[in-house]
């Protein structure tokens, strides 16, 4: 399966070296980094993450200092060979695979059903669902590793590491918001 996705790698590197996108792919890159890092630090870590071209946010509860400092121990990190930083196994790419691999089997379950069949094949339904969500696992980090990340920073710099605090619909309490804004040539 890795062969397959770093095949396709290769085959749409043009778009993967658009400026834009190598930029992008390189924060991703650096935020899981950082997140991987946060995590053994700041106790029970509950974050998410976003990267775009300029940077990357960091949504959850944690120390300035200590976002600060991992994010910097994360480049350089990765810039001494630990490209395996790059994947994080709560990445959206994770997600989407799942959703996408396990709708299809449901599809394909249930191709020419009608609604009486639709119960008689429950069984082969879960199997064929299950064998996706199994499947889904590596590939998604697969995917991560070729396609939706890199884990060579190459000359990615941190430009400044901002902290805000935004009101939630949902909560109480404010969410914790971290900008990181990187550059790159």
């Amino acid at each position: 399966m890795t062969v397959w996705v770093e095949q396709l790698a290769d085959s749409i590197r043009p778009v993967l070296d658009l400026p834009i996108v190598r930029r992008t792919r390189r924060n991703h890159g650096l935020e899981h980094a950082t997140i991987h890092l946060l995590s053994g630090r700041v106790k029970d870590l509950r974050m998410a993450g976003r990267s775009n071209e300029s940077g990357f946010v960091l949504l959850g509860e944690a120390p300035t200092e200590t976002v600060e400092a991992c994010v910097q121990e994360a480049l350089r990190r990765m810039r001494r060979g630990e490209h395996n930083l790059a994947v994080h196994p709560n990445c959206g790419t994770n997600l989407v695979t799942t959703g996408l691999m396990t709708s299809g089997a449901a599809l394909v379950g249930l191709a020419g059903a009608n609604r009486r069949d639709v119960l008689n094949r429950l069984p082969m339904l879960m199997i064929l669902m299950i064998g996706a969500l199994i499947f889904s696992q590596p590939l998604g980090l697969s995917l991560q590793k070729y396609i939706t990340t890199d884990g060579d920073p190459a000359d990615l710099e941190v430009i400044r590491i901002t902290r805000s605090d935004m009101r939630t619909p949902f909560s109480s309490q404010p969410l914790t918001v971290h900008r990181v804004v990187t550059r790159s040539n």
